[in-house]
């Protein structure tokens, strides 16, 4: 990036962790990643989920047809891990390359997750299968016990379940999705090499405060919940150290206004609009523009084991205004003034 220009080209990005829904909606929201990013894992909790090697062939081809003309993206497929998964189908699916890893969520942690794991004792076998594999595990990291404070989920998974899964599979590559605590970013930074997270534009912007900022903010809310400061600092300060474990995943979860705005509003954010715009933002506040690409670009496609894409994507420092509304959905940062736009 120049002073005088303020023009930043990177080597395009891939998006590691994207909802892109089904019907409808898949056609309306995947021209919004596909503009930018070469890649994507797509997450599989659709209704029913995506829990079968058949499920995901059909499922990327629909993706696939939703694509606008001449757009080059190629949507990672990942198996919804429930109770009754079974090992032998998983890996025959890795290793045919119709997965790249598996998703677990723990059972109602968050949207349409009914049918996942309660209990990871249940999946040792899929686990085993998946360390000899070297297929990676992307998790939903919280604890769903009605006991424990919603906003302490995350660090509580953290201390019971993903320590313990470490000691136990040591050569399993594993994903902690969408981390938002500043315990999730210690444990990552100090972990093996075979562990690394994600992060989403919201949790390096917003506190907890946006879900109250003048009434309640449905479209602020998502899961895992914004929380403390003291954490989206400690989740900026990953995103932008440069160490390899952190990349980017939006997390971009679209839902219809109507859904969003009810009486038991939907969990998610719709930022794949200006997803790569919002992240550089974050980066050019905390000066560490110079380790943007990485962050975007690198990271992740070496955790995957997969080939860094050879085209480029510019971003120009002169500003674009995000609408209010996009179709039926309530984008990230509606009605505001963005510092950046990507290219034509």
């Amino acid at each position: 990036m120049t002073s005088e220009v303020q023009i930043l080209t990177i080597r395009q990005p891939d998006d590691w962790h994207l909802h892109l829904r089904d019907g409808a909606m898949l056609e309306a929201v995947v021209p919004w990643s596909a503009r930018v990013f070469a890649r994507a894992i797509v997450m599989p909790n659709l209704s029913p989920p995506v829990m079968q090697v058949a499920d995901a062939v059909r499922y990327r081809a629909r993706i696939l047809a939703a694509l606008p003309p001449g757009a080059a993206f190629e949507p990672l497929m990942t198996c919804y891990l429930s109770d009754d998964t079974d090992a032998n189908e998983l890996v025959h699916g890795y290793a045919n390359g119709v997965w790249v890893a598996a998703k677990l969520y723990p059972a109602h942690a968050t949207t349409n997750s009914e049918h996942g794991v309660t209990d990871l004792v249940r999946i040792r076998p899929v686990l085993e299968a998946m360390q000899r594999a070297g297929m990676p595990l992307l998790i939903h990291g919280e604890v769903t016990e009605a006991a424990v404070d919603i906003f302490d989920r995350e660090a509580v998974f953290v201390e019971r379940v993903l320590g313990p899964l470490i000691r136990d599979f040591p050569e399993l590559k594993i994903v902690l999705e969408h981390i938002t605590t500043e315990e999730a970013a210690s444990f990552v930074a100090e972990g093996p090499r075979s562990l690394a997270a994600t992060i989403t534009p919201q949790h390096l912007h917003l506190n907890r405060n946006a879900l109250f900022a003048g009434g309640l903010r449905s479209h602020a809310y998502c899961l895992p919940v914004l929380k403390r400061e003291r954490h989206r600092l400690a989740i900026r300060a990953a995103a932008v150290s440069g160490l390899p474990k952190f990349f980017l995943g939006t997390d971009s979860a679209p839902h219809l206004v109507d859904a969003k705005e009810s009486g038991c509003g939907c969990a998610g954010i719709f930022n794949a609009p200006a997803a790569l715009e919002s992240y550089l933002a974050v980066f050019e506040e905390e000066g560490a523009v110079a380790r943007f690409e990485g962050f975007a670009s690198e990271h992740g496609a070496r955790f995957y084991g997969l080939p860094l894409n050879e085209g480029t994507v510019t971003l120009v420092r002169d500003g674009r205004d995000m609408p209010e509304r996009i179709g039926d959905v309530v984008p990230f940062h509606a009605g505001e003034r963005l510092a950046w736009r990507v290219a034509a």
